[in-house]
């Protein structure tokens, strides 16, 4: 039983059917087939707002072509230390932006701490061109911790980068999970919370290989089909990228897969709240607990499957996708509930 990563989920069947429905007859490439436009039309609908929307394949793309946009080489990217953009990138960021320099900042809980971003911020331009011009700053939502920015907590970014005159991305990875949890609107915790450019995810989610760049402020699309192209990621048979997004909008089905993971998570905490430490808060569809050695292996034995943290060989990641039965997670936490050390 797999609690590896919804990377490691199966394609949901609707998406899946969307894809084979596609599959008739021939459409214009790159882009500009009727799926894409559809796309674009349906993002500008659900986030109550004009958008610039590029269909990806990879969330790196999403990233590093965000960065380009927002960042110029000699700018600066303050993002937080664990996040995806600065520990799982292999350097895509710097590399697409010709040298720009990730800033990698301290907070709680996967969370940039805002009062330290502050004095950061306020800190800064004492060395003049000596130093990098802050440019851009990065969050996770949800984040690599799985837990979540709160409302108010991204109102308050809005103000630090209006301060500062910076632009703000969201690595929405997770981005439904996010939705789901906090019971927003989209348009809520985007634009209207600052946010310049989201990295919007479905991978993880029930997609094949489907991401996207959307971008809401539109000083920021200089050159943002070029950049696409560069990058590699102008799929010329995009109406197969586009199909999926497009089933995965439809009818809400993106927070419907979201909303069962994410309680799949909170139903795992519930049966063992009172059996083991929980190292984070659980918040949408990731759960990070202590166990006793003893009890990682035996569970390892009898076929579940999880990542163990790197340098912490107690604590383990547990990711609830939107394939998780609900007869797997009764089983995992049944076999935690019955260890005995």
């Amino acid at each position: 039983m797999n609690f590896r990563s919804d990377n490691e989920a199966p394609i949901n069947n609707i998406i899946l059917q969307a894809i084979i429905d596609a599959n008739q007859g021939y459409e214009e490439s790159y882009g500009y087939d009727t799926h894409s436009e559809q796309f674009t039309a349906q993002c500008q609908q659900l986030f109550q707002s004009w958008c610039e929307v590029l269909p990806l394949t990879t969330g790196t793309a999403a990233n590093a072509i965000a960065m380009t946009l927002a960042c110029p080489p000699y700018g600066s990217v303050l993002c937080h230390e664990h996040s995806h953009m600065h520990a799982d990138e292999c350097g895509a960021p710097e590399f697409f932006t010709a040298g720009a320099k990730l800033i990698p900042l301290p907070g709680k809980h996967g969370k940039i701490d805002l009062d330290h971003l502050d004095r950061y911020l306020a800190g800064t331009g004492v060395h003049g061109e000596h130093e990098s011009l802050p440019s851009v700053i990065s969050i996770t939502q949800c984040t690599e911790a799985g837990t979540l920015y709160s409302l108010a907590e991204l109102q308050q970014l809005k103000a630090i980068k209006q301060k500062y005159n910076l632009a703000l991305h969201m690595d929405g990875a997770r981005f439904a999970n996010a939705m789901a949890s906090l019971g927003c609107s989209a348009a809520a915790m985007t634009w209207q919370c600052g946010i310049d450019l989201l990295s919007f995810g479905a991978t993880k989610n029930g997609a094949m290989m489907a991401e996207a760049l959307i971008v809401f402020n539109p000083h920021l699309t200089n050159q943002i089909k070029r950049l696409r192209k560069r990058s590699g990621h102008l799929i010329s048979k995009m109406r197969f990228i586009s199909a999926q997004l497009n089933a995965y909008l439809k009818d809400d089905l993106w927070l419907t897969l979201a909303q069962h993971a994410n309680q799949m998570a909170s139903t795992f905490k519930q049966q063992t709240q009172h059996n083991i430490e929980f190292i984070q808060p659980v918040e949408a569809n990731e759960v990070f607990c202590r166990l006793p050695l003893a009890l990682i292996e035996q569970l390892q034995a009898i076929g579940f499957e999880f990542h163990i943290w790197p340098r912490h060989k107690d604590v383990i990641r547990l990711v609830f996708s939107h394939a998780t039965a609900r007869k797997e997670v009764d089983q995992l936490a049944a076999a935690i509930n019955e260890f005995k050390a």
